[in-house]
């Protein structure tokens, strides 16, 4: 078990670094994960839900998860595009039970004609999460500072200045980070033969 003192050292570590911990049952790697993230998980599902109460349930279930999916987290995978895809994962699920619920008297047939047709969406679906995976695997290639500003961008959906923020860095730094780090992924997407310019 970690020790109190040992609570600078987990700060070093990578938030990879810190999974494989947490993976091994470390409480207090999980802890600095939160305290290191939950900020920003926080503002991402108070821009879906759009309320303070149901967000804060995002929080408490998103790193919930993390602890009990901790065996399932890729040792060689990025933490951050996880870790929100778990909270995006869980704000969709909170906002269909809340189109649910209003129509829990109707009838079947109302409920059935409500659904989207996700058939139409299975090919649109594909090309989006192999584009994804494409662009994670692009990100991987960055300088760590970079990829961390971008994933914060793209996956977290943050501002620069709500970047800045969350890393306590100079706007100007943020903006600098994330302008090469841009260049540097769009010659990697072309590569890959994505047009940035068509996401």
């Amino acid at each position: 078990m970690v020790q109190p003192h040992d609570t600078a050292r987990l700060a070093r570590l990578s938030d990879e670094a810190l999974m494989e911990l947490v993976a091994a049952g470390d409480s207090a790697a999980l802890a600095q994960l939160y305290d290191r993230h939950s900020r920003v998980v926080y503002g991402l599902a108070l821009r879906m839900l759009g309320a303070a109460e149901p967000a804060e349930e995002v929080v408490q279930e998103t790193f919930w998860r993390i602890w009990k999916r901790s065996a399932t987290f890729q040792a060689n995978s990025a933490f951050l595009p996880w870790m929100f895809g778990i909270t995006r994962n869980l704000c969709i699920d909170e906002l269909r039970r809340r189109q649910a619920r209003p129509m829990a008297a109707g009838s079947d047939d109302d409920l059935l004609s409500s659904l989207p047709d996700q058939q139409q969406n299975v090919e649109q679906a594909t090309i989006e999460t192999e584009r994804r995976r494409l662009i994670t695997d692009a990100l991987a290639d960055l300088p760590a500072d970079q990829r961390e500003v971008i994933e914060l961008a793209y996956f977290g959906g943050l501002s620069q200045r709500e970047i800045a923020d969350h890393l306590q860095s100079p706007l100007g730094t943020i903006k600098t980070r994330i302008r090469l780090g841009l260049q540097k992924l769009k010659q990697a997407l072309l590569h890959y033969g994505i047009d940035p310019h068509d996401h």
